[in-house]
């Protein structure tokens, strides 16, 4: 019997995993906001209840909504619990662990202490909803199209003189071998970053340097003149730790740092 696998969210990761997941002789459905590119809309009911009494393998990649409701589990909780499957998963955040004071932060630190409240009770609510559930705690998601190099590229890179406050990152593809790694690993959270987190000042000047551009200048972070969304980011300070996905799925990155991964995206 050829797995087959539903996605709840094409979005830019789950599209990469299913591309991988074809490849490998999977059958994928996904759905999106309306019907396109082989995608089923989230809304058609029939059609996605269809798909799912099919599938071996279920992941959300869908966010909460903006006023705090789980679309996905709101919908379709009930019929994803009762379901015969092999694998269930969900792409969920780091940012669910809120401020760590630029300190390392695995799966047995609190979470729900931050901005993303709603985040982390989608987060709570797919561990509880399955004993297969596998919780991929995310952090900032670069790859083809979407990193510093196309900002540089764009003359959109903005450096802000926090030497002090670290992100983690996760370029896609290792995100994708996690998730494929966690078929034969047991269910539970799992954080996927890289080895390095970093200043991202420091990751946009690594950028405009592999590109020959001239590296953006320091600014302070009023002069930054950022998002609302944007400065949400820094009021948050933390290292995610990597370990438990290490030892129990048996993964590693594969561009460890942002650097491998800049230069792997350069071709």
């Amino acid at each position: 019997m050829t797995p087959r696998m539903l996605i709840f969210g094409m979005g830019y990761t789950s599209s990469r995993l299913a591309e991988q997941m074809r490849a490998e002789g999977w059958e994928v459905i996904g759905t999106r906001r309306v019907a396109q590119d082989g995608a089923i809309a989230f809304d058609d009911k029939p059609s996605v209840l269809s798909a799912l009494t099919g599938a071996t393998h279920v992941l959300s990649s869908v966010p909460p909504a903006r006023d705090g409701n789980e679309p996905v589990l709101d919908h379709y909780g009930a019929a994803i619990q009762s379901a015969s499957l092999r694998w269930s998963g969900y792409l969920s955040s780091t940012g669910v662990y809120g401020d760590a004071d630029g300190a390392w932060v695995d799966e047995s630190a609190p979470i729900g202490s931050g901005r993303r409240k709603a985040r982390s009770e989608a987060d709570q609510r797919w561990q509880e909803l399955r004993s297969d559930m596998h919780v991929f705690r995310l952090p900032g998601i670069y790859g083809p199209g979407r990193s510093p190099l196309d900002r540089v590229r764009d003359g959109k890179a903005t450096r802000v003189d926090m030497p002090e406050q670290v992100f983690s990152r996760i370029h896609v593809d290792d995100i994708v071998a996690a998730v494929l790694a966690s078929f034969a690993g047991p269910a539970g959270v799992y954080n996927i970053a890289d080895d390095l987190p970093a200043p991202q000042h420091a990751v946009i000047a690594h950028a405009a340097r592999l590109l020959a551009m001239d590296v953006p200048p320091l600014l302070t972070l009023e002069e930054a003149d950022l998002s609302q969304a944007a400065l949400g980011f820094y009021e948050e300070n933390r290292r995610v730790a990597n370990g438990k996905a290490k030892r129990l799925l048996r993964w590693e990155p594969r561009y460890p740092d942002y650097k491998a991964g800049l230069q792997a995206l350069l071709g």
